[in-house]
């Protein structure tokens, strides 16, 4: 009995030790297993965080035109070397290669008495005697200040895009800006001095059904607008229609970039609402109308200059009478129509400026604007500009009269009925004849009025440079 009990008691220990050794036979096999197919798991060394440094300054890279980048601004550069670190260590550190640019911009000081003016316009006082009467101590426009605040605050803005800050013809281009008021008769008037640049936006299918150009940067609208007379469509409709549809196009492109879509959004939006506006009104002609472009600061403010104020330019010894057309950028002054333009100097062009030197001055009556507006009425401008001149101490020389050069339709001679039968039945209208358009943009010889003379031109090299402050 005790025998039988032994031997039971060592197979019993004997099948232990067989199960305890399986199971981890297999547990041993089950983790081999596991470790052959389970991905690798990777340990991530936690990564110290860099110390706080200061704002990194932008850096330029690409190819540059250094000359362009420079265009009218006097450079003095030097380089400067100190003693580094080892190449490696340097070429990671941002303050290690850096190019400081500090950009010294003198601030013009306005012309405040008839003599200054002079200096630069000497048939102003001859040609308008009664604004001698007019200037004081405190004539200076506050709008002067804000606009080379304006300037200056740009150059700020911009000074890491060298490319896009102001030439130095841009910034030094207002002498003067004077708020005047007659003693007598109290009528105000804000007088400029400053260059023109070239404005050739505009268009009015139901005056001239045909473009007359699209030039860099063109405009179909103008500040200046009138709900349309006839069914006529704008000239420049159909193809802002076709920039539309080739926006809306691409935008729903699977392949268009995020960054693209948002542009493309905000050109569609831009182009529909130009095109309802192409549909609803008709515009100022910058070859055929003469008006004039004022900054937006302008506009407001104190006896602010409003679209449709009646204007003279004064330019050698003529004085021209024209409207404040439109409405351009916060920093610019001294821009005016290409029918303007051309009528000071025949080399004009919408690249080409009439008068580079701060030469011409533009006189606005603010307040005289009249609504509704409507297709510029020349006769109605010289009359009422005339008028203005005469409340301000009157002109020593008659205002140029401006010349209609629209177009008219003009209907093809109606053919003598023929001997042989026709071929119409009878009772049924022969279709109209269209009307056929001749279009010539007259010379200042040709339009010039006897009592005015024609402003002076300037030469072909004098005259050269871009156009419109209104383009980048």
């Amino acid at each position: 009995m005790g025998k039988i009990r032994l031997r039971t008691w060592r197979r019993l220990v004997l099948v232990l030790f067989a199960a305890i050794f399986a199971a981890i036979v297999y547990r041993w096999i089950s983790l081999e297993r596991l470790q052959r197919f389970a991905p690798i798991e990777i340990t991530e060394t936690p990564t110290p965080a860099p110390a706080p440094t200061a704002t990194r300054s932008p850096t330029i890279t690409g190819k540059l035109d250094t000359a362009k980048l420079f265009n009218g601004i006097t450079l003095h550069s030097a380089v400067e070397t100190t003693p580094g670190a080892d190449a490696a260590t340097e070429r990671i550190q941002p303050e290690s290669y850096v190019l400081d640019i500090k950009l010294l911009a003198r601030v013009p000081s306005p012309n405040k008495t008839i003599e200054e003016l002079a200096k630069v316009s000497p048939q102003l006082p001859t040609l308008l005697p009664g604004l001698a009467s007019m200037l004081s101590a405190e004539s200076v426009s506050p709008l002067f200040a804000q606009l080379y605040d304006t300037k200056v605050r740009m150059l700020r803005e911009n000074l890491g895009r060298l490319d896009l800050l102001l030439s130095r013809h841009n910034f030094f281009d207002c002498q003067t800006v004077l708020q005047l008021q007659h003693p007598q008769t109290h009528r105000k008037a804000l007088l400029l001095q400053a260059e023109m640049d070239v404005d050739a936006d505009g268009s009015d299918s139901d005056r001239l059904p045909a473009g007359t150009g699209a030039p860099a940067n063109f405009k179909p609208a103008t500040s200046y607008r009138w709900d349309k007379k006839t069914d006529a469509p704008n000239p420049y409709l159909s193809g802002t229609e076709q920039r539309l549809k080739s926006s809306e196009d691409e935008y729903v492109l699977a392949s268009t970039a995020p960054a693209r879509k948002r542009e493309l959004r905000n050109a569609i939006a831009e182009l529909r609402a130009e095109i309802g506006t192409l549909k609803k009104f008709s515009f100022l002609i910058g070859a055929i109308d003469p008006f004039i472009v004022v900054p937006g600061t302008f506009t407001r403010g104190p006896d602010p200059v409003k679209v449709g104020d009646y204007a003279v330019v004064v330019f050698g010894d003529a004085i021209y009478p024209v409207i404040v057309g439109d409405v351009g950028p916060n920093n610019k002054v001294g821009e005016a129509s290409l029918r303007i333009a051309k009528e000071l100097n025949t080399l004009a062009t919408a690249y080409n400026r009439p008068v580079s030197d701060l030469k011409v001055s533009y006189i606005i009556f603010p307040g005289t604007a009249e609504k509704p507006f409507g297709p510029p009425d020349l006769d109605k401008i010289h009359a009422r500009c005339e008028t203005l001149v005469k409340e301000i101490g009157g002109a020593s020389v008659p205002l140029h009269r401006w010349e209609n050069i629209i177009p008219s339709p003009t209907p093809s001679p109606t053919p003598s009925p023929s001997p042989s039968p026709s071929s119409t039945p009878p009772g049924t209208p022969s279709p109209a004849p269209s009307p056929t358009f001749a279009f010539r943009v007259s010379t200042p010889a040709e339009t010039a009025s006897p009592g005015a003379t024609v402003a002076p031109t300037r030469s072909p090299a004098a005259s050269r440079s871009p156009h419109s402050k209104r383009k980048p």
